[in-house]
C-alpha cells in the first residue's frame, strides 16, 4: 500500500513537473506583437490559445527601457474613483495601468500612499492592527523611475523609505527569488491580474485578464513563474479583477487594450473605476 502511494506521489510530481517545463516552453517562445508606441516604450501583446496553464490567456506588456528617459508617476484620487483612462487623458499620458487596491464604496485607497512627503492614504489595518499581504511591499518613485521594496517587518517601515510610495503586493519575486505566498483566496483563485516587474533592462508593466472563456486568468503562484521567465530580478502584484486596465495613448476603443471584465463582455467597454494608476508620460 504504501509502496503504492509512493509510486503515485512520484508519477504525479513528474506529472506536473512535465506540464511547468510545457508551460515555460509556450511562454518564452511565443511570437509577440510588438509595437513602439514612444521612445524607449514598447507595447508587446500574445493571446495564448488554451495552451498556457491549461487554459486560454491574454496578455499584456508595456515594455519600458530603464536608459531611455521615460518617466513613470504615480496618479491618485483621495477619494473620487475614475476611469484609468481619465487618469491618463488628464496627465497627457504615454500608457498607464491600473495600481492598488482601493474602497469600492467609498473612494481612496487602502494601502498606504504617500506623495512629496504627505500621507494621501494611510494603510488601514485590520481590528487587530495587522497589516494585509497586499501592504508588505511598495512600489517607490523616485526621479521617474520605479523600485520595488519589501516590508522590513517595522510598523514605521515607510518612513525610511525614499520618494513616493505606493504599498500593494504581494511581493511576488524579490531580489532573483521567487517569494513564499500563503494559500488564501486572493492567492490561489485565477482572476484578471495587474503587476509591475522590473529587469536589468526594462520595467514591465503587465496585465493578465481573465473570468472568461477567452482568458482563464492567473493565480499568484503561476504569475510569480511567469515573471521568472520574463527574467524579472523584482516583481509585485497590484489590484487585479476588474480592475485590471491597460490602456494606450492614440488606441482605438478609447485607449483600453486589454478586456477589462467588470461588464461581465469580452469586450474593452468593461472597465472599472479606481483610485489610483501608475502612468507613463
Amino acid at each position: 500500500m504504501f509502496k503504492n502511494s509512493t509510486a503515485f506521489l512520484v508519477v504525479l510530481l513528474m506529472a506536473f513537473s512535465a506540464q511547468a517545463q510545457t508551460d515555460s516552453i509556450t511562454f518564452v517562445k511565443a511570437k509577440w506583437e510588438t509595437h513602439k508606441i514612444a521612445p524607449g516604450v514598447k507595447w508587446k501583446h500574445y493571446w495564448f490559445n488554451k495552451n498556457l496553464f491549461d487554459t486560454n490567456q491574454n496578455i499584456n506588456i508595456l515594455e519600458i527601457d530603464r536608459h531611455k528617459k521615460v518617466k513613470l508617476a504615480l496618479g491618485y484620487q483621495k477619494q473620487e474613483l475614475k476611469l484609468v483612462s481619465d487618469f491618463a487623458t488628464l496627465a497627457n499620458a504615454v500608457a498607464a495601468i491600473n495600481g492598488s487596491f482601493f474602497d469600492v464604496k467609498n473612494g481612496g485607497a487602502v494601502d498606504l500612499i504617500r506623495v512629496n512627503g504627505e500621507i494621501i492614504s494611510p494603510n488601514k489595518f485590520n481590528k487587530a492592527g495587522v497589516r494585509a499581504v497586499h501592504q508588505k511591499s511598495a512600489l517607490l518613485f523616485n526621479n521617474g523611475t520605479v523600485s520595488i521594496a519589501k516590508w522590513d517587518g517595522t510598523n514605521d517601515w515607510e518612513s525610511h523609505l525614499n520618494g513616493d510610495i505606493m504599498d500593494t503586493g504581494p511581493l511576488l519575486v524579490y531580489d532573483n527569488n521567487i517569494q513564499v505566498l500563503d494559500t488564501t483566496s486572493l492567492i490561489k483563485m485565477r482572476h484578471p491580474r495587474t503587476a509591475v516587474a522590473i529587469t536589468k533592462k526594462h520595467i514591465l508593466l503587465i496585465t493578465i485578464d481573465g473570468r472568461n472563456t477567452n482568458a482563464g486568468g492567473v493565480n499568484l503562484y503561476e504569475l510569480a513563474k511567469l515573471l521568472k521567465w520574463l527574467k524579472t530580478t523584482d516583481g509585485i502584484n497590484l489590484d487585479g479583477g476588474g480592475s485590471t486596465t491597460m490602456w494606450i495613448n492614440k488606441q482605438t476603443d478609447n485607449g483600453i487594450v486589454n478586456y477589462p471584465c467588470d461588464n461581465k463582455k469580452w469586450d474593452r467597454q468593461g472597465a472599472r473605476k479606481v483610485a489610483n494608476v501608475l502612468l507613463v508620460e
